[in-house]
């Protein structure tokens, strides 16, 4: 199973990441809708369970829902049982709440290990992620140059900053000439 930071691609694209969900800004439903990009949001059990609906309006605006784990716990090193039990579980609830079961996984930390890979891959998960950017209030933090490139995933997530970290990722994907697209569209089969 793959499990990458950057999308290979000839588009000149990049993807807009965000994780966890435990703060639910008020401005993001509104933001999504006016910016009209793609956002996949790798969603975990623990943080939306107190505003499910929440993600479903954010839905409406063209994000797409996959798996983060039940409880946003370190997953490498821990067996095979458990990390099964998380990523199953997680794709298994989301699927339950919103309709579709997400079919891509990022691991907490973006730490894994070949058990990770194997039991996303037994869960029906077809891709794992990283990133190459993060994105931190309002600033964006790169791990090669200084620029967003073709195919970068972008790490956010929803925190009180939201509305200055979407921004400050959707500037950096246009400084560098590419279009936010959603990553599963291009992952490679």
């Amino acid at each position: 199973m793959p499990y990458l930071s950057r999308i290979p691609t000839d588009q000149p694209v990049a993807f807009i990441t965000i994780d966890d969900g435990f703060i639910k800004s008020p401005e993001a439903p509104k933001l999504l809708a006016a910016a009209n990009v793609p956002v996949t949001l790798f969603l975990t059990i623990d943080a939306i369970r107190d505003d499910e609906p929440y993600f479903a309006a954010l839905r409406k605006h063209g994000a797409v829902i996959e798996a983060h784990t039940i409880t946003h716990t370190q997953l490498r090193g821990r067996s095979y049982a458990f990390q099964r039990r998380e990523i199953c579980g997680s794709a298994d609830r989301l699927g339950h709440r919103y309709g579709r079961r997400p079919v891509l996984f990022r691991p907490p930390f973006g730490t894994k290990d070949a058990t990770t890979l194997r039991a996303a891959h037994d869960c029906g998960i077809d891709a794992a992620f990283m990133w190459k950017e993060t994105v931190h209030k309002g600033k964006v933090r790169y791990q090669e140059g200084k620029a967003i490139k073709r195919g970068d995933i972008i790490l956010m997530h929803f925190r009180p900053a939201f509305v200055k970290d979407f921004l400050a990722a959707l500037r950096a994907i246009h400084r560098a000439g590419l279009t936010p697209a959603l990553l599963e569209d291009y992952i490679p089969h």
